[in-house]
């Protein structure tokens, strides 16, 4: 059971290499709020000059794509959960692409929610729905996903904690970590490394390798 009340926390979060990771971390949090969920499914559709792709690309598959920068399609969402803006939707008010929110009530096309980082702290702000597309993408259509501009952010990758700065860290490493500088990145999102803990696989020899890559040095 998480006590949402617990300012605390708002201050901590869970990095890890990889979305897979921080999707199966963050489902098993949202399981553990003691409060009702609502399933958002997202409206998908194609755009493609090709009438094929249309017979080709079925829904089911449509639905389970999730490029870069998008939402995915079905968001389990519940009073108390922690999220991360991934657009940038008013930079005025501190509603801007990163910034981290708690859901403070769920309706059908908006969530009220309350800013937990930058300079707008504290203020109430109402995120809706919105048409999203993936700035790139390997899919030969593209793709608009009408959903949250949302995911669950109790749990990120480390390359989606840059530039942000925590009270307490724990960094999930089931593998070795695999990109240029990702190690100094997690390690320097928390104030103090008191406040730092890491879980590495059973086979890691308690170690764990800074990857640099000299030619980008």
């Amino acid at each position: 059971r998480i006590d949402i009340s617990d300012n605390d926390i708002y201050e901590r979060v869970i990095l890890t290499s990889r979305n897979e990771h921080a999707n199966k971390i963050n489902d098993q949090v949202i399981n553990m709020i003691e409060a009702p969920e609502v399933v958002y499914s997202s409206i998908d559709t194609i755009i493609s000059e090709d009438q094929n792709d249309f017979v080709n690309y079925p829904m089911e598959f449509i639905n389970k794509q999730q490029p870069s920068g998008m939402p995915p399609h079905i968001l389990r969402l519940k009073v108390g959960t922690i999220v991360m803006l991934i657009r940038n939707l008013d930079q005025r008010n501190g509603m801007i692409n990163g910034s981290r929110l708690i859901i403070k009530e769920m309706h059908r096309n908006f969530l009220v929610c309350k800013i937990l980082t930058g300079h707008k702290k504290n203020s109430i702000v109402a995120i809706p729905r919105i048409d999203l597309s993936p700035s790139e993408t390997t899919l030969p259509f593209r793709l608009k996903r009408r959903q949250f501009p949302i995911i669950p952010a109790f749990a990120m990758t480390i390359h989606k904690s840059q530039g942000q700065s925590y009270g307490r860290v724990g960094i999930y490493l089931p593998e070795p970590l695999f990109t240029h500088g990702q190690l100094y990145v997690a390690l320097s999102r928390v104030r103090s490394k008191d406040q730092l803990k890491i879980e590495m696989s059973a086979n890691s020899d308690n170690c764990v390798d800074n990857i640099v890559y000299k030619e980008l040095l």
